[in-house]
């Protein structure tokens, strides 16, 4: 195994996907306030470039369900800011429903966005941070990647895809000096999780998510909960009789996710809609 590359901050091209609201804004923020050179893309144009107008952060359209979008989006971003040092794939989209009611629609979006859109990315940046020596990428996971929720069948797929995918490339990629860190939090109080309560499990910001995001490149971890005491308590499920987490689940009503807030989420659910639609095209 080779020692992992340091990588400095200051004047490092971070490029982030989803950059526009939530986890990928406050990640976005957070590496301009280290000086980093920031390269947001985002579905929504509008969005991203309204965030780069505020935050400083070069702003660029991408659809990462689509290579060749995928594609077009780091050449624009390294025509203007040079090779990438830190890619973040945050991107993500969470509906909620149950299994058999949910369209299969929703089911490619889910798989098309949270895993291939990840696997674009990586295709993308991993070649040239070989050749280079230094690169490090962040894959926003979820400790959905972890534990099984009732309501969530699908994203949980996703989720758990990127967390083996993440683990897996990171091993091949060790020799190479790149790394791959999996950041997993737990609900985050951002549009993705509107209209859940998800009690015992704690909203996080996405401010402290971003934390995770940026103090993973000093630390090349593995994997980062957020917070780390539920990334524990995930870890410890598996080697729990499955009639005791039954009850448990039952006691903490862990089937709330069947059961989102319906008014509460129609924004997200309305940009969710869109997505599916323009997927389908």
């Amino acid at each position: 195994m080779t020692k992992p590359t340091p990588i400095d901050l200051d004047g490092a091209h971070v490029v982030i996907t989803g950059g526009a609201r939530g986890i990928g804004r406050a990640s976005a923020e957070a590496f301009l306030a280290r000086g980093a050179r920031v390269s947001i893309g985002d579905l929504d144009l509008a969005a991203a470039m309204a965030t780069g107008a505020e935050t400083g952060a070069a702003a660029f359209q991408v659809d990462v369900a689509d290579r060749a979008s995928y594609d077009a989006f780091v050449d624009a971003a390294e025509a203007e800011h040079g090779p990438v040092a830190v890619l973040v794939n945050n991107a993500g989209v969470m509906p909620a429903g149950a299994f058999l009611d949910q369209d299969p629609a929703v089911d490619r979006l889910i798989m098309d966005v949270n895993v291939q859109g990840v696997l674009n990315g990586m295709r993308r940046v991993l070649p040239g941070m070989v050749e280079r020596r230094r690169g490090h990428v962040v894959n926003i996971a979820s400790l959905a990647g972890k534990f099984p929720v009732p309501g969530l069948a699908v994203y949980n797929a996703s989720k758990f895809a990127v967390v083996g995918l993440t683990a897996a490339t990171r091993l091949e990629m060790a020799e190479h000096g790149v790394t791959l860190t999996a950041v997993l939090p737990s609900a985050v109080d951002t549009d993705l999780a509107s209209g859940f309560d998800m009690k015992p499990i704690p909203k996080v910001a996405p401010s402290d998510i971003a934390g995770a995001v940026v103090g993973s490149v000093r630390s090349r971890a593995a994997e980062i909960a957020v917070p780390r005491y539920v990334g524990a308590l995930a870890a410890t499920v598996p080697l729990v009789p499955v009639p005791l987490m039954d009850r448990v689940r039952k006691v903490v009503r862990g089937d709330r996710a069947l059961h989102p807030d319906d008014a509460a989420r129609a924004a997200y659910t309305a940009r969710l809609d869109a997505a599916t639609d323009r997927s389908n095209r």
